[in-house]
């Protein structure tokens, strides 16, 4: 008898013919939103699952769910997972790293730039007929090239966002880590660690690519928001929870900064109301890694996880490989 897995969002038909080759599958094309209660009835009898980076896999799902083996995420973040309570149950948890490093990068660096550059707030002018005349300061943003570009959170997607500046742009980066990286990496992107409060001082662009914890929750609130240049942009492309939204609308209107680029949001996909109503922010609904190969390659990640561990006991990227050597 085959084993069962559920695919709990929609996804790439041809993933869904891969794992079908090995499991009885579930699916869920239509694309509905479950409710938690939902998951629980749709993974009663389950081994596996395939999420998406939405559904919340916690101890009363799992005390719900005692057939469950796997959850595999396509998505390389994972505040989605209690992993502690994943781990505490048996459960095994991955995720979907570095097949999105570079699209990711390269999104937010095109965030950043229409931060910078006002491209939102020039399309919404132009489309409302406001265009009439040329003017010296008509929508003038800030530079680019030569600016100083902050990175808070320097892993593989933060490296590629610093590579770009350095080498594209010629910009001077600065980066704050957990942990300072080895001089090898630091040399080929080019940048230099510093302390958060310089970090949030100097940057002229700061983005984000820090995962979501805890320890990260609200990283860059109110007062840190006090701290940067009133000329300076923040871009976004980590996880909703990171950036206090309320306290950076109130930054956005106040002038405290001058711009910002989010593609995540806390409780998205609602986006706090007072960010819909302040012009300098560029609003993007979490798609940073939408390009068809790299969201293909992220599903059948996902989809090899759940073969590897359930058909062979090898998953490629298991977040709590411990439980691999008590099997």
């Amino acid at each position: 008898m085959l084993p069962i897995i559920l695919i709990a969002r929609a996804i790439f038909p041809e993933v869904i013919a891969k794992l079908a080759q090995h499991f009885e599958v579930a699916t869920n094309q239509t694309d509905e939103s479950w409710t938690p209660a939902q998951l629980i009835q749709n993974l009663q009898g389950t081994q596996g699952v395939f999420t998406t980076g939405g559904e919340r896999i916690d101890a009363a799902l799992l005390a719900a769910c005692p057939d469950l083996k796997i959850c595999a995420n396509m998505a390389v973040g994972y505040n989605n997972f209690d992993l502690k309570a994943m781990t505490a149950a048996g459960v095994l948890a991955t995720n979907a790293p570095d097949v999105l490093t570079e699209t990711t990068a390269d999104f937010g660096f095109a965030l950043l730039m229409a931060t910078a550059r006002r491209m939102a707030e020039a399309e919404h002018f132009l489309r409302a007929g406001l265009w009439t005349s040329w003017r010296y300061d008509l929508l003038a943003g800030a530079d680019i090239h030569g600016s100083t570009l902050g990175i808070l959170g320097m892993g593989r997607i933060g490296q590629g966002i610093a590579k770009r500046g350095a080498h594209g742009f010629g910009m001077q980066v600065i980066y704050h880590n957990r942990s300072r990286l080895d001089l090898a990496t630091e040399r080929a992107c080019k940048a230099s660690y510093v302390s958060k409060e310089e970090l949030l001082k100097a940057a002229d662009h700061l983005v984000l690519v820090l995962p979501y914890s805890a320890s990260s929750h609200h990283a860059i609130g109110a007062p840190e928001l006090a701290q940067m240049k009133p000329t300076a942009t923040l871009v976004n492309i980590a996880r909703g929870g990171i950036v206090d939204d309320a306290a950076l609308a109130m930054a956005l209107r106040n002038k405290t900064i001058a711009a910002a680029g989010l593609d995540v949001f806390e409780g998205e996909p609602a986006v706090h109301p007072d960010l819909l109503t302040v012009p300098n922010v560029v609003l993007t609904p979490h798609i940073a890694s939408a390009t068809l190969p790299t969201r293909l390659a992220m599903a059948n990640l996902a989809a090899d996880n759940l073969i590897g561990f359930l058909k062979h006991g090898t998953p490629l990227t298991p977040l709590n490989p411990e439980l691999l050597t008590k099997r």
